[in-house]
């Protein structure tokens, strides 16, 4: 299978210089894209004189990581895509695994690799871990990751296994299947629109996989940290967006209605926190939700194949309430 590695950039030329080697180095069986957001730190004129057969597709705008992708991808002829992040240290062999689910599993559209963090790479990564799921109020979680909880790498999720969400920061689809789906929901712009890709596609009959065979390390934060309350906007926002867009109809606002009540249970630990403006990001998400919803709901996936889309427990109840900090233990509840 012809597979195309699309790394977005937008002014990160520093991370260019020391991440792109690695990708070079380990991945000499795919082509190689760089796709710029409109960069203004020279990292185009960097990789062409550097890097000279990397292909550079530059997009005129910084439309975010759902449009930058749509818009680059349209440039790419191959059989996958791999969306990578420029803040990932690829691994010896890190492709071979990941081309033989989609070999072996003909309903593979998605596949994620072990996503371990950067800075302490014995422990797994925020964004994506060993595969994403969500619970029964839409608040995404993953095997390695429950919120702020990292666990250590012990080779626990070794495995192969089907999954609800890969994370946007190392991200294999087929071809086929993002043109089918239309690609990313560019009203997202950034943060939890690889979630909302993973469900319409299981809407559509497709499946999502993780493999631990194939390992990255993920610096995160690199565009917008997880103190930005920026970030908190999108992330509040988006995880609305989603459940909207992909809810089955019964379920639809029962789950919306308890998670506008769940939000505003966050925003009182962020003022129990001191932190004011994370407070105004989650209204702001709910006010930008509402401006939204009718063109929102009028995308609604027609075909919702996948009714069981979520954990039936709720990760919040058992984080905070019940103490269960790790994934086998959540399950275990």
């Amino acid at each position: 299978m012809k597979t195309a590695i699309v790394i977005l950039n937008w002014n990160g030329k520093k991370l260019l210089e020391k991440f792109l080697p690695t990708v070079i180095k380990f991945s000499p069986e795919a082509s190689i894209y760089v796709a710029d957001n409109a960069s203004t730190d020279n990292s185009v004129e960097f990789i062409k004189t550097t890097y000279p057969d990397i292909s550079v597709i530059q997009n005129k705008t910084n439309g975010g990581y759902a449009q930058g992708y749509n818009e680059a991808l349209k440039h790419v002829e191959a059989d996958v895509f791999c969306l990578l992040n420029s803040d990932v240290e690829v691994t010896e062999n890190w492709l071979k695994p990941v081309m033989e689910i989609f070999r072996k599993h003909p309903e593979a559209a998605i596949v994620q690799p072990k996503i371990l963090d950067y800075k302490k790479k014995e422990y797994f990564e925020y964004a994506g871990a060993a595969g994403g799921f969500i619970d029964s109020f839409g608040y995404p979680y993953c095997r390695g990751r429950i919120f702020n909880t990292l666990e250590k790498d012990n080779g626990q999720y070794n495995d192969i296994t089907e999954i609800f969400w890969a994370s946007g920061a190392c991200f294999f689809i087929k071809s086929e299947a993002y043109n089918t789906l239309k690609g990313l929901d560019e009203d997202y712009f950034a943060h939890q629109e690889e979630i909302d890709l993973c469900w319409r596609a299981q809407n559509q009959g497709y499946k999502v996989y993780y493999t631990g065979m194939s390992h990255v390390y993920h610096v995160g934060g690199a565009t917008l940290s997880n103190v930005n309350p920026k970030k908190t906007f999108l992330n509040f926002r988006n995880s609305l967006f989603s459940l909207l867009k992909n809810l089955p109809s019964q379920k639809l606002f029962p789950v919306i209605i308890t998670r506008l009540f769940l939000d505003a249970i966050a925003g009182v630990r962020f003022l129990s926190q001191f932190k004011p403006l994370h407070i105004l990001s989650i209204i702001r998400a709910h006010l930008s939700f509402y401006y939204y919803f009718v063109k929102t709901f009028k995308k609604r996936t027609k075909n919702l194949k996948n009714e069981k889309y979520y954990d039936t427990k709720s990760v919040v109840w058992s984080y905070f309430i019940a103490n269960k900090k790790y994934y086998d233990n959540f399950k275990k509840d």
